[in-house]
C-alpha cells in the first residue's frame, strides 16, 4: 500500500529518483503510463499494471481499444538504476508537464507523478470535492 508525498527533481535526463521504500514495493521493474483523468504518470507494479489490463480487455470493444490507446499504448515497464532512478520517456513527461519539481504521491495501489506547479492547481480546484467527500465519510 503506497502512502505519503515526496519532493523530487527531474533531471536533464528526464530521470527521477523514486524512494527506496517504493521500490521496494514495486519490485524490480514496474511499469509508467499515463494518469486516468489528470495530467499525471501512473507507477504500477506489474501485477497492478496486468490486473488494470485484464478489467480493460473485458470492456465492450470499443471502450476497451480507446482505453488501450490512453493506457496500453503509453506504457512502459522500467527498471531503477542502482541509483534508484528511472527515465520518464518524453512522451510521458509531456503529458504530465513534467520537468524540474516533481512530486511522488503514494495513492494506495499505485504512485503518482506530478508536476509540483499541475498538481498544486489541482488540489486548488478540488475544494468543493473534498468538502463535499468529507461530508459523505462517516468515521
Amino acid at each position: 500500500m503506497f502512502s505519503g508525498m515526496s519532493n523530487h527533481s527531474i533531471d536533464a535526463k528526464g530521470r527521477i529518483v523514486l524512494p527506496a521504500k517504493f521500490r521496494e514495493e514495486l519490485g524490480e521493474s514496474f511499469y509508467l503510463a499515463r494518469g486516468f483523468g489528470n495530467e499525471c504518470v501512473q507507477v504500477l507494479s506489474k501485477e497492478q499494471f496486468n490486473a488494470i489490463s485484464e478489467k480493460i480487455q473485458a470492456l465492450p470493444a470499443n471502450k476497451a481499444m480507446a482505453l488501450q490507446y490512453v493506457f496500453t499504448a503509453s506504457a512502459v515497464e522500467v527498471t531503477p538504476n542502482a541509483q534508484g532512478r528511472v527515465i520518464i520517456p518524453q512522451t510521458l513527461r509531456d503529458f504530465a508537464g513534467l520537468e524540474g519539481e516533481a512530486l511522488v504521491i503514494g495513492m494506495n495501489t499505485r504512485l503518482e507523478i506530478w508536476s509540483k506547479k499541475k498538481f498544486d492547481s489541482f488540489m486548488a480546484s478540488q475544494n468543493d470535492v473534498i468538502s463535499e467527500a468529507l461530508a459523505l465519510l462517516t468515521l
